[in-house]
């Protein structure tokens, strides 16, 4: 049990934040977040896209204790471990055939770093080393290690270290709020990119089939995806699906490449895999992939300490089994209308653009101009501003911003735990309702 009383504000813990006082949170159920004052926070971000299952499943809860007690660590080059093993096997049952086979690693920076040089390593395998560029778009976000970060399109996070990161190849990612052509245009941006770089330089082509927090829940249409699928697979260029955000029923399927045809060569899931439980990841790789290694040097040149450890997979093994029994990837699909429609009145609001979702993932997009969608300055931080006035009415929601040009563009984002209630989602529009109106206030 830890102290509840409320933390100093300079105390030894070097904290994510140093701007100002953060509440002690002190337990949480369901969606709600409960700090050491006794104030409650309507969660409707999952802490970080993460939480899916809510507080308190006793299972998983469970799960992990009794993992801890019979077996806390083996390394992954000395042992196996039946809660890897068996993960992985349950993974495979929801996976699309032939991506089936599970690495996993402890974030989703982690898992991206093992798919890109996993990608470089099956071409130097296959006779071709040549074959080293990725080639990812903007805006996107693939994490903060530093080749995770060199291919993430999210210019306020990559300035501060672009001496330290590789430069490597980008294309535009589909805006349809403010180019309805975009998602054509991003398909043959690919092209021309991969005719300029030179197909046999080329390992592989990084992104997001739905756009995560750097795009706020972008859905390109099918053709757009299968112009990418087949543009890969005329150069031989593998495919990696970033869905350390989607992935895991997010979008109301268990991927979110579930809802378009052609399939990646890798795939990374992260954040909702273990519910927030323990930190978890998986690289995941096709049968060929696989294959090319098995017959080749027998290994993946990948040491991660905590890749595969017993109590983690053992967390995720019982998220993935709550998941399953309570079918709740099928309520993520059947809530989706009821999110919608708790946010579309947002649309009337001053400052709102665009209000657009996918199962439970929502964006509202602030603007500066309805009719030009011109974004509003950074500098006045609108989205930001809106969090915090959301925290203040006890709603907690993601901002970001920089999307449109690695600059200007603001963002409110919203993905709730699939055990959410309805009458809670009506309750996030409300907060957020109001949050959005006084900071409209303030802007007038």
């Amino acid at each position: 049990m830890t102290d509840a009383s409320p933390p100093p504000l300079a105390g030894p813990l070097f904290r994510r934040r140093l701007d100002g006082s953060l509440p002690l949170a002190v337990r949480g159920e369901g969606c709600w977040i409960e700090d050491a004052a006794g104030r409650r926070y309507l969660d409707a971000v999952g802490g970080a896209y993460t939480v899916n299952l809510g507080h308190g499943v006793e299972e998983i809860a469970r799960a992990i204790g009794e993992q801890a007690r019979t077996l806390a660590y083996v390394n992954g080059v000395q042992f196996t471990n039946a809660a890897a093993e068996h993960l992985a096997a349950e993974l495979a049952e929801v996976l699309p055939p032939p991506l089936r086979h599970s690495y996993f690693l402890t974030s989703g920076s982690d898992a991206i770093e093992a798919a890109v040089k996993l990608a470089r390593q099956v071409w130097v395998e296959r006779g071709r080393p040549g074959k080293w560029k990725v080639i990812s778009r903007r805006p996107s976000y693939h994490g903060n290690t530093l080749a995770a970060l060199a291919l993430s399109g999210r210019e306020s996070y990559r300035r501060p270290y672009l001496p330290l990161l590789l430069d490597l190849p980008s294309v535009p990612a589909p805006d349809p709020y403010r180019d309805p052509a975009s998602p054509a245009c991003t398909g043959e941006a690919l092209a021309d990119e991969l005719e300029r770089q030179d197909p046999e330089t080329v390992a592989a082509f990084l992104f997001e089939p739905v756009l995560g927090s750097a795009g706020g829940a972008v859905v390109p249409d099918a053709v757009h995806y299968e112009r990418i699928v087949a543009l890969c697979r005329e150069h031989d260029v593998l495919l990696i699906a970033d869905e350390v955000l989607t992935g895991m029923g997010r979008t109301g399927r268990w991927l979110a490449i579930d809802h378009y045809d052609g399939l990646p060569d890798i795939l990374v899931l992260g954040k909702g895999i273990s519910g927030g439980y323990a930190p978890l990841s998986a690289m995941v790789a096709t049968d060929d992939i696989l294959d090319t290694l098995r017959q080749g040097s027998g290994n993946f040149v990948h040491a991660q300490t905590f890749s595969h450890t017993p109590v983690v997979c053992a967390a995720g093994l019982a998220a993935l089994r709550v998941l399953k029994r309570d079918r709740l990837v099928e309520r993520c699909a059947a809530l989706a209308p009821r999110l919608r429609a708790a946010l579309q009145p947002l649309a009337a609001l001053p400052l709102v653009g665009d209000v657009r979702s996918i199962g439970l993932f929502a964006a509202v997009e602030l603007v500066a101009d309805r009719e030009s969608r011109e974004p509003l300055p950074r500098a006045r931080r609108v989205a930001e501003r809106v969090a915090a006035r959301a925290r203040d009415h006890g709603l907690l929601v993601w901002s970001n911003g920089g999307h449109v040009d690695g600059e200007r563009g603001d963002l409110v984002l919203v993905a709730p735990p699939f055990t959410i209630a309805e009458d809670e989602l009506d309750e996030v529009g409300a907060r957020l309702g109001r949050a959005l109106a006084e900071v409209a206030t303030e802007e007038a």
